[in-house]
């Protein structure tokens, strides 16, 4: 703590002359730090004499910048927020040169790699194993990865060796986790412990025999208030960013103007801070029927199935390989 003993300091005003102590908050995000003093404020460019030699950085990170959790959580009010799964090497190398903000390895992969009905089998090493081979082929989105079903909910303890296995072993650089209030003292562990965490309310798939299936949520007032109540929870508790999934837009509207974090929907509407979809939902690469939040923006499956059955058809009639596709003696 530095005490300054007098007032006659450009752009520092005291309340009735009483030295004054200074605390950088260098957790903020880069171009919203400011310098805070009890009973006082800094103009933009402090006093050199005062904070030696800091100078705040006060420009807008560039587009080439890493995306973190403090800056995905700086875009409240600034901009919307793009968000993808992906659970492999080349699709992750795809959306990050596309320009996706935040990428989640997604629990989803037990349905969409792995061929599972639901989440609820997939397990910390296969999650791992696909948020390495994601971190791999990213340069600038930030990763997030699921932490999936029972790997976090019995303790405090567990779920801190289990989301710090994902940043240590696995590199992502945050973990997602299911749950309201009731998640909170996880949540401050996390946070208190140097792992981002982003929440998820409303349709929590891990909770699907629980809640009756793949149903939208808070359609009632009383379940609208308890969600509204359970992001505030959340939010207190630290969650840099909260996915609401499968809630009427009211409700999601309602959750993002009482939030200072960003809010993320799938299947909750416009009024949401940013968006996320599942990569094969969007690609038409996934069979059977597609959810009424799901645009699809190219039918790769299709696309993928023509290319193999034209592949097959060349070579049972000896069209493939050409001479174009052959080696020379020399």
């Amino acid at each position: 703590m530095a005490l300054f003993p007098r007032c006659d300091l450009p752009g520092i005003r005291l309340r009735r002359g009483r030295p004054a102590r200074v605390r950088v908050l260098m957790s903020m995000p880069v171009f919203a730090r400011v310098s805070t003093v009890e009973g006082a404020i800094f103009s933009p460019c402090p006093c050199p004499t005062l904070l030696g030699s800091f100078q705040p950085n006060m420009t807008t990170p560039s587009s080439d910048s890493p995306w973190t959790a403090a800056r995905i959580r700086a875009c409240k009010g600034r901009q919307k927020i793009a968000c993808l799964t992906a659970y492999d090497y080349s699709m992750a190398r795809m959306v990050d040169e596309a320009g996706v903000e935040l990428i989640l390895v997604g629990d989803s992969l037990a349905m969409t790699m792995l061929g599972y009905p639901h989440t609820l089998p997939v397990t910390v090493d296969d999650m791992l194993h696909h948020t390495r081979a994601v971190v791999r082929g990213v340069r600038r989105s930030l990763v997030v990865a699921d932490l999936p079903f029972l790997s976090y909910e019995v303790t405090v303890d567990q779920a801190l060796a289990t989301a710090g296995r994902f940043l240590k072993e696995g590199g992502a650089g945050a973990v997602k986790i299911e749950g309201g209030a009731f998640r909170a003292p996880i949540v401050r562990s996390l946070r208190q412990n140097g792992i981002p965490v982003l929440g998820h309310i409303g349709l929590t798939p891990q909770h699907v025999h629980t809640i009756g299936g793949y149903r939208v949520q808070a359609r009632t007032p009383a379940d609208a208030r308890r969600l509204v109540q359970d992001a505030r929870a959340l939010e207190k508790a630290g969650v840099f960013a909260l996915v609401i999934e499968c809630v009427p837009p009211r409700v999601a509207a309602r959750i993002t103007r009482s939030l200072r974090i960003p809010t993320i929907g799938i299947g909750a509407g416009p009024y949401c801070d940013g968006q996320i979809l599942v990569l094969h939902d969007m690609l038409g690469l996934c069979s059977g029927a597609t959810p009424r939040f799901v645009k699809r923006y190219a039918d790769v499956g299709a696309q993928i199935k023509a290319a193999v059955q034209h592949y097959g058809e060349d070579v049972r009639r000896g069209r493939f390989p050409g001479p174009e596709h052959c080696y020379t003696d020399t």
